[in-house]
């Protein structure tokens, strides 16, 4: 890795505007893969940010990705294995409250035992990446960088820094988030809506062993869930209507502690908060187009989708090992990787998955998420079916984990 001088004009293959999971991952993945490539991190480095609390649901083909990326040895001791995935309807039934629960021996057979995937603590992943990215031979990392235009040509795109600092690039890869400046001076539109309701996200301790379950309780007003965590903790995550979950995080905790006991004891035991509560919005947004000119948009920058199955990291690795599968197979037969048939393979591997994750997690959400009589009985079918046919469980299992057919190379 090196810092490129100021005043140095610089060309490279492949330039990805952003430094998060997703960005941080495509750069070390494509300099390792010969490519020349330039990461633009808008973080800065003497700063002291604020601490980042979340906690990912890794499905196991992007732990797979992270490995090649070299990320395992510095995330060891730091992860908690996912061995099960459970969700009940806490709904009224005359028939009980249904669940279905599958984990890792309704995998493959090559597979069975091995976890769906991994809990990783969100600051421990970025830490591990960035230690892997300032080691990696032919990358370039502009830091305290921020990204203002581009203009494509025929043959590259020239982006323009906030410092004055250019870059000639055969393709860029824009991961710079929900509100990217890249997919801005593309001009391509989005197109969504705001749910009307946001996450209460908090770490607990729990008194009972979570057995590396990760558990869903649908409420009528929303999801309830609890991802487990080491140490017997758990990262909860409560679908509140806006203001509601932002104004629980605001409370004492011992206020948070009492109202947590009262409605989920039952479910996942009695809870101590483990760490400061926090809140967020729901919000669906998916880019009209996920390429442009010389341009590719990854992770939340082509779509932010409801967070029910925590899907929204594990779609955007997809993204990063089907563009550096694109850029290798176009090299290998002499194409260039960012024109516009490479660009467009990209778009057809990836846009169907995305569109179509996202519309399943909106329909779990509106289907499960309300006190509705005439589809109580549908949904309760629905769990108990998934939870006695093979066939159904192996999918959701497979699906769960990333172990498709169809993923990217770095994936399987």
């Amino acid at each position: 890795m090196t810092d490129t001088p100021i005043a140095t004009a610089l060309k490279v293959e492949l330039a990805v505007i952003g430094a998060g999971p997703v960005g941080t991952s495509l750069a070390i993945l494509a300099a390792r893969a010969g490519f020349a490539t330039l990461l633009v991190d808008a973080r800065d480095p003497a700063s002291d940010p604020r601490p980042d609390t979340r906690n990912f649901a890794i499905v196991r083909g992007s732990w797979r990705l992270l490995g090649a990326a070299g990320a395992h040895p510095a995330l060891a001791g730091q992860t908690q294995p996912l061995m099960g995935l459970e969700a009940t309807d806490g709904g009224r039934h005359w028939f009980g409250a249904p669940s279905v629960l599958f984990g890792t021996d309704d995998l493959p057979a090559d597979a069975q035992g091995e976890p769906l995937g991994q809990m990783v603590p969100a600051a421990a992943l970025q830490a591990a990446l960035d230690d892997v990215a300032a080691a990696t031979p032919g990358l370039n990392w502009w830091r305290n960088t921020k990204f203002t235009d581009l203009e494509t040509h025929p043959a590259h795109a020239c982006l323009t820094m906030e410092d004055g600092r250019t870059v000639e690039a055969g393709l860029v890869a824009a991961c710079d988030g929900v509100k990217s400046g890249v997919r801005t001076a593309l001009g391509i539109t989005t197109e969504g809506r705001a749910y009307g309701k946001s996450v209460f996200a908090a770490d607990v301790k729990l008194s009972r062993p979570h057995e590396g379950l990760a558990r869903q309780l649908f409420t009528p007003e929303g999801p309830f869930a609890t991802l487990p965590l080491p140490g017997n903790r758990a990262n909860l995550a409560w679908y509140l209507k806006t203001g509601a979950a932002e104004a629980m995080a605001a409370m004492p905790p011992e206020a948070i502690e009492a109202e947590l006991n009262a409605r989920f004891a039952d479910f996942a035991g009695p809870m101590t908060l483990d760490g400061t509560p926090l809140a967020y919005p729901l919000q669906l947004q998916i880019a009209t187009c996920m390429v442009g000119p010389r341009a590719a948009l990854l992770g939340d920058a082509a779509r932010r989708i409801n967070p029910l199955a925590g899907q929204g990291l594990n779609l955007g690795f997809k993204d990063v090992g089907a563009l550096v599968d694109v850029m290798n197979d176009a090299r290998d037969i002499g194409l260039d990787p960012g024109a516009d048939t490479s660009l467009q393979r990209y778009q057809e591997w990836r846009r169907f998955d995305a569109a179509t994750t996202a519309m399943f997690m909106d329909g779990v959400d509106r289907v499960f998420s309300n006190d509705n009589a005439l589809l109580k009985p549908l949904r309760g079918l629905a769990l108990i079916a998934a939870g006695r046919i093979g066939p159904v469980r192996r999918a959701m299992a497979r699906q769960a984990s990333a172990d498709q057919a169809d993923l990217p190379s770095l994936m399987r």
